[in-house]
């Protein structure tokens, strides 16, 4: 059995494959895997007149903003990390939870002032994993301990659980925790042409990061510790595909090379066909022969709802024919680097 085991680390050295990337919870609490209740916040939430906290909106997918269409209830607002409430509060009030990192990696980015996002003090940490950069995201913290530059094992303190950030009060402090794949290093220029508001965060803008499904991965790595981020990412459910041109930079395929579904081509292709998921993240990208002359959608799955409900607005229409919104279609340039 020893004898195997070296074995494979060997061969897992020699041909560079990809090893296990198990991930830490970023704080004590643990409730995720049998009491998730205890796990999410709780949101606020009014919806044909009555005012509930439920903890599922919490959670990561398309759990917020629920809507009526026809005898169905849909949920239009993504949401793209997860919500973890604290354990531990002073008298006062105020949560105490460390925030801890969830693997090995490099701070890339502390928010320098709680008041210029969404998200509040925010942290980004780099992992490599497989030759590919992920980024983990930490939101809404009281207080940051780590600086640029600095290398963080798993589990090493981030700062403090809080409720920075706009939307959030002290009953609902949270760590809004996300892993994520980089669209775009060209990042600020598409934001400069799209955006009259300045750009405050560079490249770990929000916009740039597209979550993995942490959640899932989280759970079926308990199944099996040896899933990777990427093969999470293989793993997900295709939603829509759009064609784009060929001379499309596509620095996600030199990022995350195992998108690439066949053989890479010897030059520029006649274009690109690009699979995403219900929120965009890219899943599969495959080289034509068939040019095109700007983006368009070749397949959308039928969810028998309109699309624009369950792709983040990027799709209208509904059934088995869809066309991208002025949204989508700004979103595949800085997914696709066709800018």
């Amino acid at each position: 059995m020893i004898r195997h085991a070296l074995s494979l680390s060997l061969l897992c050295l020699l041909t560079g494959a990809v090893t296990a990337q198990q991930l830490q919870l970023p704080t004590a609490n643990r409730a995720l895997f049998d009491a998730p209740a205890e796990f999410f916040q709780f949101v606020d939430r009014n919806f044909d007149g009555a005012k509930t906290t439920p903890w599922e909106g919490g959670q990561f997918g398309f759990v917020r903003d629920p809507r009526r269409i026809g005898s169905r209830i849909a949920y239009a607002r993504f949401h793209e990390g997860l919500d973890i409430k604290p354990l531990q509060r002073d008298a006062k009030g105020n949560p105490q939870d460390e925030v801890g990192a969830i693997a090995d990696g490099v701070v890339m980015y502390v928010a320098a002032s709680a008041g210029l996002s969404n998200y509040g003090r925010y942290i980004v940490v780099r992992h490599d994993w497989g030759g590919s950069p992920f980024f983990s995201l930490y939101a809404h913290l009281a207080t940051a301990q780590v600086s640029t530059g600095q290398r963080v094992k798993a589990g090493t303190p981030l700062g403090i659980l809080g409720y920075t950030g706009s939307g959030i009060d002290q009953r609902r402090a949270h760590v809004h925790v996300e892993l994520n794949m980089l669209l775009s290093s060209r990042f600020e220029a598409w934001h400069a042409a799209n955006f009259a508001s300045p750009n405050h965060h560079g490249v770990f803008n929000g916009l740039n990061l597209i979550g993995l499904d942490l959640q899932s991965l989280y759970l079926a790595q308990q199944r099996n510790p040896e899933l990777t981020a990427a093969g999470s990412v293989r793993a997900t459910e295709s939603a829509y595909r759009v064609a784009v041109p060929g001379d499309a930079e596509m620095e996600i395929v030199k990022n995350y090379p195992w998108l690439l579904d066949g053989p890479r081509p010897a030059g520029r292709p006649a274009s690109w066909e690009v699979t995403f998921s219900r929120w965009g993240l890219p899943l599969a990208v495959k080289a034509s022969s068939t040019a095109v002359s700007a983006p368009f959608v070749t397949w959308v799955k039928d969810a028998g709802i309109p699309h624009y409900t369950h792709t983040r607005g990027c799709v209208t229409g509904s059934g088995s024919s869809g066309k991208l919104t002025v949204e989508g279609l700004r979103f595949v340039k800085i997914a696709c680097g066709w800018f």
